[in-house]
């Protein structure tokens, strides 16, 4: 259906849609709904990594004027399913890591709840824990699967021989930190029940998994459990899935008939009960002939899982698509500590697991004498290496030529420690980025005709603050033919079509993709012309599996280092990306500054300290876990060059929600290293690694 008339939607960047209520404080979120007389909860919890809970003493707390009602393991329901532990709260006396809880006091009032949680005395049998990683570690273990589902072990050709016949090599270890979400908004319930149905305003990334895991753990139909959630504060993964807060705040309401209660996690809390990137440890081995060609690539990645629930990070799964070298070897093993349970956060597998790569390449192009971004445009592959697949487009080199024109790379001095400004060192570097095309089925939609040339689109999709309001709206009109102020989308609600979880960069991808086959049978069913209340939906159609389908970047960063101090700024970043067709310019430069920022926060300040002998993380606040603010960002700068794709989805989109952090902690430690001379190989990117020693 091509009509030169049509007005033109996708690429422009209409305002949005949130906007408004945003900047005037009128969107709510889980913790604003208004419902009549709410109570609120607080939660306590462990102070021991292991142990067994032998006693809570919920007297005095119960004392205290106010308090409705308060939760342990011994007066706590049973639950339906305790099949997924980390939900199955109050089930167990087990501790099975620091901060899981334990009671959940419900009041009047935030300041009540508190006070009363404050009072409840808990009586812990502690038993020896083990929070210690390390890859040297015997009782290190391969799970069956990564988290995309990939196969855990791969290899092709020979790697030993590979390596003994290249005359450079390189075999380094990586480290990356352990890595806690902050969104913005913390995760945030509010419940109540009525007649046996189950309401839940939540902050979640997918209303609809969140009302299946809700429903199977408390025993109800998917249809007694409804899901709302028009505003999300943010995510990054961490609200991909239901965490325990959710069965608890249902579980107190439950204590407390007829009245909502209200379960917001401090930000201390968020330290332990909602995932977090597990630290890595990046074994890399490479091997190149005189001009810089890759005859061998090697990775061994080991992480952390809880022992009450796996989650095995995809850690080395990008190294196996990025370059071509004839013997590959990938592997990945896990620890099975007394941690809390890891879970997504932004770019999973791809923002740690191109870290150790990503310096590994900069360090072998520097021992054989080749230019960085030179040695990556040679290393280009021309199908996928790992299933020998056609890319459906593959643009890195004209990422790395173009971020290079940008940056002025032809300028820069190969040397390191050349360029030295007003006690300052000066450097630069480049790494490469990459993210899948993720397609995730069991979305639906459907399109209503509300008046003349109006409509409105159903779909149970969110927006965290993304502009899933916007840009999907945008692909609704481009599909019907409309301007974008004539339509009208509903989404954030289980009441909607289901739609699939945000998370993977698949947002647009998943629902745009249905949405388009929504307008297509409308339009078929009903013509150009429909009468007022005409409406057709669809289901997303499957996508083709002929291609390997990626998105590529490419960062390059200047870093400065004092002199006497070992201070590290970064003065510039830049990326340039290929990322299929992009909806929107304005959000979609949002989300690539937003990550290279995030990226930005990973290299020089993020870093999750853990007190082995406690086993918990002491740098559980905003205090001291450190955030990358403006002063941290003078200048970033994302780009993108014209891609057209026809074979991701309908729209020629590939997601741009990841993809920005994913080279730029790489980035980073490369440009440190020409400008100082130093290599540093572990996260963060801190002063003392560039401080003279004796």
């Amino acid at each position: 259906m091509t009509d030169l008339r049509r007005p033109r939607v996708l690429g422009q960047s209409p305002r949005r849609v949130d906007g408004p209520a945003k900047v005037t404080g009128t969107a709510r979120y889980a913790g604003d709904q208004r419902v009549v007389d709410p109570a609120y909860v607080h939660l306590v919890q462990a102070a021991v990594a292991r142990g067994v809970l032998t006693g809570v003493d919920v007297s005095a707390a119960r004392l205290v004027d106010g308090v409705l009602a308060v939760l342990t393991p011994d007066n706590a329901p049973r639950l339906a399913s305790t099949e997924d532990a980390e939900l199955a709260a109050f089930q167990s006396h087990d501790i099975a890591f620091r901060g899981q809880v334990v009671a959940a006091v419900v009041a009047r009032t935030r300041e009540i709840a508190r006070q009363a949680a404050a009072l409840v005395h808990v009586e812990i049998d502690h038993e020896s824990h083990d929070v210690h990683l390390s890859a040297d570690r015997d009782d290190l273990y391969a799970p069956e699967q990564v988290n995309t589902g990939a196969a855990t072990d791969t290899e092709r050709g020979d790697v030993a021989t590979g390596l003994a016949h290249s005359p450079f090599t390189l075999d380094q270890t990586y480290t990356t930190a352990w890595y806690n979400n902050n969104p913005m908004e913390p995760h945030t319930t509010t419940a109540l029940w009525l007649d046996g149905d189950l309401a839940l305003f939540d902050s979640t990334q997918g209303v609809h998994t969140t009302r299946e895991a809700t429903a199977k753990v408390l025993g109800l139909e998917p249809r007694h459990v409804h899901v709302i959630a028009p505003h999300v504060g943010g995510g990054f993964g961490s609200k991909g899935t239901a965490h325990v807060h959710v069965v608890i705040a249902a579980m107190a309401a439950q204590a407390v008939p007829g009245t909502p209660v209200k379960l917001a996690l401090t930000r201390q809390q968020m330290f332990a009960l909602v995932g977090y990137r597990t630290p890595t440890v990046q074994r890399v081995r490479l091997g190149c002939d005189a001009d810089g060609r890759l005859a061998a690539i090697a990775v061994d990645a080991v992480g952390q899982t809880s022992r009450i629930k796996e989650f095995a990070e995809q850690t080395a799964v990008p190294s196996r698509m990025m370059y071509a070298a004839p013997n590959r070897r990938t592997t990945h093993r896990l620890a099975a500590l007394d941690v809390p349970v890891p879970a997504w956060m932004r770019a999973p597998g791809e923002c740690p697991g191109m870290f150790g790569p990503e310096v590994a390449v900069d360090e072998l192009a520097s021992a054989c004498g080749v230019d960085p971004v030179e040695f990556r445009v040679r290393n280009e592959p021309a199908v996928e290496p790992e299933s020998g697949k056609p890319f459906s487009s593959r643009n890195l080199v004209a990422c790395l030529r173009e971020g290079a024109r940008r940056f002025g790379w032809e300028h820069r001095d190969p040397a390191p420690r050349a360029r030295e400004e007003d006690g300052w060192l000066v450097g630069t570097g480049v790494a490469a980025s990459t993210y899948p095309v993720t397609r995730t089925p069991g979305s639906s939609a459907t399109i209503r005709c509300t008046g003349p040339g109006r409509y409105r689109v159903r779909i149970g999709a969110a927006d965290l603050g993304t502009g899933t309001w916007t840009s999907l709206a945008q692909v609704a009109a481009d599909a019907l033919g409309v301007d974008f102020g004539d339509v009208e989308l509903l989404i954030g609600d289980t009441s909607l079509p289901r739609a699939s979880v945000a998370g993977g960069s698949s947002g647009i991808t998943s629902w745009g993709s249905t949405v388009v086959a929504a307008a297509e049978a409308f339009r078929e069913e009903f013509g150009a012309d429909p009468a007022e209340g005409d409406e057709a939906g669809a289901e997303m159609p499957e996508g083709s599996d002929e291609y390997a389908m990626h998105a590529f970047g490419a960062q390059f960063a200047e870093v400065r280092v004092r002199v006497d101090t070992g201070e590290v700024r970064v003065s510039r970043l830049l990326g340039v990306f290929a990322v299929g067709r992009v909806v929107n310019p304005r959000l979609a430069r949002s989300q690539l500054v937003g990550g290279m920022t995030m990226g930005l926060s990973m290299a020089l300040h993020e870093h999750s300290v853990v007190d082995e002998r406690f086993g918990h993380v002491v740098n559980h606040d905003f205090a001291e876990y450190h955030i990358a603010t403006n002063s941290d960002v003078p200048r970033v700068e994302a780009h993108w060059v014209e891609e057209h794709d026809p074979h991701t989805n309908p729209m020629g989109t590939k997601g741009i929600g990841e993809i920005g952090i994913v080279g730029t902690a790489a980035a980073i430690v490369n440009a440190a290293h020409h400008a100082t001379g130093v290599r540093v190989r572990d996260l963060p990117l801190t002063l003392d690694h560039f401080l003279d020693r004796p």
